[in-house]
């Protein structure tokens, strides 16, 4: 009788295996596309059937997968979705990305995973392999997620059934770097669950790169992240010491980048956005902690980075005043909701901290996204400015605060219109250099 090994590798080998993505986000449905574009058949599986109903009629929801590219992929066949995890019973690759957020105490929420963890259970057969990818603390996929999954079948982990943690790399809005072309780690509960893995992720991605554990892996990202919430941090507390000395912060940063060796930009801005680097780096203090040792450089970059936007307000209120306004009742248009440029994605996203922070100080707060119709502000929503009437609004408030630097802003006619901006993300670029109205963070 053959190994579970080798049964699973065959199927690979020969395109016969059956794959699963648990949770289709903006993590999710990427990987389901870039696999089903790689030959597999794909069913995604999510308890929104709102997302479900719209992949089965091959429309996206995620901006980074065009709609045209999905629908091609749902009328071959090899893309359909679904909310019944029955359908596991009979899949041979599964793929679990789901959020992995702070409770608002700071410490990891691991809802999800533990949900997807118990959904899963009553389907492990043999011959089945999972990787993990939702970002987590070292020790997740070996204390938590292998206990859970395996507590009422008997099956062993790298001999009936193979696990693996592998970090997604997402980056969204991103054209260059894919989830197809962007490098891969894989680390499984044991070598062969790493080789079984790799021979699927190869077949799709074109690097993966094994290490010797899920730990290492898990570890890895938070590397990632954590080594750029460090460095925003630190070119955030330097924005603050560059405003005390009246010196333009990103001039400084433009000009330490011509150096070719030694040095890697960052930008500052009104806080961090995102799922990953507001949110990781917090997994290995709270972890740490655990161990009696205090993460003192996150704890200190999370710190600075968590009263931007508190900074940034602080900007509006003093720019204000120069013009002889109280930021109490003054009429202000926010531009950009989004935690980046040109996406729609509002996971951590500093304008919110903005909006609120504004509105508690009773000022009168619109703002306008061309890519986030609404927003969500816990005690009420708020509709985007339209389009239409964006300019007529710009030049009618005291204040622009540019809070998200969008590609499609056209900044000539923003300053031709405004009577005061405060630039945030240095979106007015040449055009806000000793300019009287434009005041940067």
């Amino acid at each position: 009788m053959k190994r579970s090994f080798d049964v699973l590798k065959e199927k690979i080998d020969h395109d016969e295996a059956r794959m699963a993505v648990i949770g289709m986000g903006y993590v999710g449905l990427p990987l389901a596309v870039v696999f089903a574009e790689a030959g597999f058949d794909v069913t995604g599986i999510d308890l929104n059937a709102g997302k479900t109903e719209s992949i089965n009629r091959g429309e996206s929801y995620i901006p980074d997968i065009e709609t045209e590219r999905l629908k091609k992929l749902v009328d071959a066949g090899r893309i359909k979705a679904t909310t019944d995890f029955s359908v596991l019973k009979n899949i041979d690759l599964v793929s679990i990305c789901v959020p992995t957020p702070l409770r608002k105490t700071g410490d990891p929420d691991l809802s999800f995973i533990n949900s997807a963890s118990e959904l899963l259970a009553p389907y492990l057969h043999q011959g089945m392999a999972i990787v993990f990818e939702s970002s987590t603390y070292p020790g997740t996929t070996r204390e938590m997620v292998l206990p859970k999954i395996t507590e009422q079948n008997g099956l062993t982990v790298g001999e009936d059934f193979f696990l693996v943690f592998s970090p997604e790399r997402i980056d969204p809005g991103r054209k260059d770097w894919t989830t197809k072309n962007t490098p891969k780690v894989i680390g499984g509960m044991t070598d062969q669950c790493t080789e079984i893995v790799t021979a699927w992720y190869g077949q799709a991605i074109d690097m993966v790169v094994p290490v010797s554990s899920p730990e290492v892996a898990e570890m890895t990202k938070l590397l990632e992240n954590t080594f750029r919430m460090i460095n925003i941090g630190l070119v955030n507390e330097l924005a603050i010491m560059c405003d005390r000395l009246k010196i333009d912060v990103w001039e400084v940063i433009d000009a330490a980048a011509t150096k070719p060796f030694g040095f890697m930009k960052f930008s500052p801005g009104p806080g961090l956005g995102g799922h990953c680097i507001p949110i990781d780096p917090l997994y290995l203090s709270w972890k740490m902690k655990t161990l009696q040792y205090n993460a003192r450089f996150i704890d200190l970059a999370s710190e600075i980075n968590t009263n931007m936007p508190r900074h940034a307000v602080r900007k509006v209120q003093d720019a204000l005043n120069l013009h002889h306004k109280c930021l109490n009742g003054a009429k202000i248009i926010v531009l950009g909701a989004a935690y980046k440029p040109d996406i729609d994605d509002m996971r951590e996203s500093p304008s919110l901290d903005v909006i609120h922070l504004l509105k508690e100080q009773k000022a009168d707060v619109c703002y306008h996204d061309p890519y986030v119709p609404q927003i969500d502000l816990e005690d009420m929503l708020m509709d985007s400015v339209s389009d239409q009437d964006l300019f007529s609004i710009i030049e009618a408030v005291d204040c622009v605060v540019i809070v998200t630097n969008h590609s499609c802003y056209d900044y000539e006619k923003i300053n031709e219109k405004a009577k005061l901006i405060v630039d945030t993300r240095n979106g007015m670029g040449k055009l806000g250099k000793n300019n009287p109205k434009v005041i940067k963070l």
